[in-house]
């Protein structure tokens, strides 16, 4: 597997080995030894899956005490995958990198504690799969509005799909941030 990190210290970028034949193909998703060799080396506790159509946003998410490292990947479709530094003394606060992840490429994208994560689906249906670090609390959610003009994310859609909840999340300035104790 080759793994990048990116502009923003600690989110990498992995594309796996992935064995193509007649039959079809094989890849592994997860090793956790073959991932701590590459500097992920994180206790993962709970899978999530998600399943969304063309336009969807979800985002941008994050816990704020209980924060939660995750490893995502689309084994159908194709989203644009992206997070925002949150963590107040880094040389990158405020800044988003963007990823294309897709059943074709078959891309996966390490997000540590610190980020705010969202995505939106770019294709007729796509399917998210992510690992967590820890478990989800609803009562620790925190969320970062997806159009805040200071972050200036460019998303490759126009008027996407949110929930109400998504509508609703503060800019960056008014954001409860993530506590890195």
């Amino acid at each position: 597997m080759n793994v990048t990190e990116s502009r923003l210290k600690g989110v990498y970028l992995i594309k796996p080995k992935v064995f193509e034949d007649s039959r079809g193909f094989f890849l592994e998703t997860y090793n956790q030894n073959r991932y701590a060799q590459h500097g992920i080396d994180v206790n993962f506790v709970q899978d999530n899956y998600a399943r969304s159509t063309r336009g969807i946003l979800r985002g941008m998410h994050y816990q704020i005490k209980q924060g939660q490292d995750k490893l995502v990947s689309v084994p159908q479709g194709e989203v644009f995958d992206v997070v925002v530094d949150l963590r107040k003394d880094s040389p990158t606060f405020g800044q988003w990198e963007g990823f294309e992840l897709s059943s074709k490429n078959k891309h996966q994208l390490f997000v540590p504690i610190g980020f705010a994560h969202g995505y939106c689906v770019i294709s007729d249906i796509a399917e998210f799969m992510y690992k967590c670090s820890n478990f989800y609390y609803p009562e620790d959610e925190g969320g970062l509005i997806w159009n805040d003009p200071k972050v200036g994310i460019r998303w490759p859609i126009e008027d996407p799909i949110l929930s109400e909840k998504d509508q609703n999340h503060p800019l960056l300035d008014k954001a409860v941030l993530p506590d890195l104790r």
